[in-house]
């Protein structure tokens, strides 16, 4: 694959990232099309979260480069570009528990909105329409005026996919975003997030430590370890001896 190719949404141009003297990512280099579903799998500390803040524009490498629809996202100072581009779900989700949920799935509109209309929307919501669909969609839309903190953790992570939708970024990070859910949550959560990219065209990265569930619902899968690239390949090549090598299963 050509890492300057036209067509990629995402290039990651030999990234190197450092905590102190610790180096969280060491020359990581790959390409993402439009509308792949690409997993990155590691154990605790290769760096994948360290990627996805990466990706997101949280962080900058001190070596290399991150473009998203050719944009350095080092360079980017529009937020609202930003939130154009790129959309993250962390693994709690970062939700405002005191708040209801219709502002909770407003929040993904602040990037657009600007300061004053996102203060205005605290007292006289906007869009309720908009939000009761969304909600409706993933099959909570009775739960638009609860607070979110009286909600379980799978409905909370609808909650968090709503924002993502508002938002409608053109890629869509997830990071760990199933972590914390029963294995039959786990799934379901995981085919709404999977089922959102596909059906919108979106590009979509998430971190996940399941082979079953990475061979279920990504195309692709990346395997980082210290810091370093292992493996980039589709999902139908990957084998349980990859992830031994990757987890150091055995050895």
């Amino acid at each position: 694959m050509n890492i300057h190719d036209k067509k990629s949404l995402i290039l990651v141009d030999n990234i190197s990232k450092y905590y102190g003297s610790f180096k969280a990512l060491d020359s990581v280099r790959f390409t993402v099309k439009a509308g792949e579903r690409v997993a990155v799998a590691g154990p605790s500390g290769s760096g994948k979260s360290s990627l996805l803040n990466s990706l997101a524009g949280i962080i900058h490498p001190e070596k290399g480069q991150v473009l998203v629809d050719g944009n350095d996202l080092a360079k980017l100072q529009s937020r609202k570009e930003m939130c154009r581009l790129v959309g993250i779900i962390h693994q709690q989700y970062d939700l405002v528990p005191q708040l209801p949920v219709i502002h909770n799935v407003l929040a993904g509109n602040l990037g657009r909105w600007g300061l004053f209309n996102s203060l205005l929307s605290l007292v006289w919501p906007r869009d309720r329409r908009q939000v009761q669909d969304i909600l409706g969609e993933l099959g909570i839309a009775d739960k638009i005026d609860d607070l979110t903190s009286k909600l379980s953790g799978g409905e909370q992570q609808r909650v968090a996919i709503a924002r993502m939708m508002i938002q409608s970024p053109q890629l869509v990070l997830a990071d760990e975003p199933v972590a914390s859910l029963d294995p039959a949550r786990a799934e379901e959560g995981l085919k709404l997030i999977t089922d959102l990219t596909i059906d919108s065209n979106k590009t979509l990265v998430i971190t996940l430590h399941s082979p079953h569930l990475i061979s279920a619902y990504c195309s692709r899968v990346i395997g980082l370890r210290e810091g370093k690239l292992i493996f980039d390949l589709p999902t139908s090549e990957v084998d349980e001896h990859y992830f031994h090598q990757l987890y150091d299963i055995g050895h």
